[in-house]
């Protein structure tokens, strides 16, 4: 699930904001792993 979080915000469809707190840290690591920490914003 956090994959598919990481391409929403990646595509421009969601912002970190809006990711569920049960998950946050995993999509953050994601979004480090694609060298998309810019989009890391709370």
């Amino acid at each position: 699930m956090a994959v598919v979080y990481a391409t929403l915000i990646v595509r421009g469809a969601k912002t970190y904001a809006e990711v569920p707190s049960k998950i946050k840290e995993a999509v953050k690591q994601v979004l480090i792993d694609l060298d998309c920490a810019d989009l890391i914003e709370e």
